[in-house]
């Protein structure tokens, strides 16, 4: 089973980032779980969600608490939230940033696990391009999607051509795909 936890702020799309990556998941044949975890807060405030994908029937209905990996939205959290708690050693990190992990001041933490890959995508610079709006998740899933090779390209644009409509939907698979020709660009230049 592979988990992902996503990190971000109320107001992000962050719930519909683990939804969009669940449908994304269902139309590749393969059983997926999505859910949120927040209470009451307000617009602005920390939001967990969560998304399983397995080749099996998903019984699991806890809160991901050992992510294969981490799409982090909001870089503010990055030393305010323990985002990176019970992540896997061989684990991913996708970040929303045009920084890089050493300019944001995570070089301790990598150099201690040098198995997990990182990196960074300026998915809301992407999004405001392509969409008129900074919301950087479906940029991410995108980037998700070059960074692990868990799901095709092809799956994230239909779920989220399945989420949204007209032009919202052709701007957010535009973030998606620029986001993923610059994952798949760095991973090129690395190999």
């Amino acid at each position: 089973m592979f988990q992902v936890r996503i990190h971000g702020r109320g107001g992000q799309g962050v719930v519909t980032a683990a939804e969009m990556l669940s449908v994304a998941g269902f139309l590749e044949g393969k059983h997926t779980q999505a859910f949120p975890s927040f209470g009451s807060e307000r617009m602005g405030a920390p939001v967990m969600a969560f998304c399983r994908i397995d080749s099996r029937e998903i019984r699991l209905r806890e809160p991901v608490m050992a992510p294969d990996a981490l799409i982090i939205q909001d870089t503010t959290l990055l030393h305010q939230v323990s985002v990176f708690e019970g992540l896997s050693d061989s684990g991913y990190v996708l970040i929303n940033s045009s920084r890089s992990p050493a300019v944001l001041g995570l070089d301790e933490f990598f150099a201690r696990h040098p198995q997990i890959q990182v990196l960074t995508v300026p998915a809301s610079h992407l999004a405001l391009e392509s969409v008129g709006r900074p919301l950087p998740n479906a940029a991410l899933l995108g980037g998700f999607a070059a960074l692990t090779g868990m799901i095709a390209f092809e799956s994230v644009a239909a779920a989220i051509d399945e989420k949204f409509q007209g032009r919202v939907a052709a701007g957010n698979i535009a973030a998606a795909r620029a986001a993923y020709e610059s994952v798949v660009d760095v991973k090129r230049g690395a190999a």
